[in-house]
This record gives C-alpha cells, structure tokens and sequence, in this order.
C-alpha cells in the first residue's frame, strides 16, 4: 500500500530503521516501523497485518 503523501507530511520522520525501532519500543502502544515510498525515510504505524514484529532487544 502506498503512503499518502499528506499522511507523510503530517508523520513523524526517522533517518533508520534502529532510530524507528527505539522510538517504536518506547511507545506506550504497539507500533511498528516502516520504509516510506515517499520520503525514503522511516515511519511508525500502528497497524498490525502483514507487518513483521520488532526484532527482539538484545
């Protein structure tokens, strides 16, 4: 699925995927980090299917 081009304006941006990944386990709920089409950066969302889990903190 695409990413909106207002929806990635209006999103918060991560130059990578572990700035993404930290900021999404700091979270008080469960979001998941993602490649933007758009912006080539990183995003977080909320939403679940399809989406790999996080990496486990080790």
């Amino acid at each position: 699925m695409r990413t909106r081009l207002a929806i990635c304006r209006k999103k918060k941006h991560f130059a990578s995927e572990a700035e993404a990944i930290a900021a999404a386990r700091a979270a008080t709920i469960d979001l998941r980090p993602y490649l933007c089409d758009r912006c080539h950066r990183y995003h977080l969302t909320s939403r679940t299917k399809g989406k790999r889990r996080l990496p486990v903190a080790g």
